[in-house]
């Protein structure tokens, strides 16, 4: 059963949620924050971890080459339906 997880929207964020929004927009070198992101937004700490795990995990090279990584994401993705 899917449930609504409430978040700070990047036009009300103030303090710490801003600045890990605004430091996402920069690492990712998007201009918003994927709705997924959000759900972190209470917690703007453990934002920046998943941040950081995501980077070492996704996003450097290791056993699979980054590419590769994406394409199997992406496959995932189509096969869940997943916007993401």
């Amino acid at each position: 059963m899917p449930r609504n997880i409430p978040w700070i929207d990047e036009e009300t964020a103030t303090g710490e949620a801003a600045a890990v929004y605004d430091h996402y927009r920069q690492l990712r070198q998007r201009s918003f924050v994927p709705d997924i992101m959000k759900c972190f937004s209470h917690r703007p700490d453990f934002f920046r971890q998943v941040l950081e795990f995501s980077d070492g995990v996704h996003f450097s090279p290791g056993h699979l080459d980054v590419r590769t990584k994406e394409m199997i994401a992406t496959y995932v993705s189509v096969l869940n339906r997943c916007p993401y």
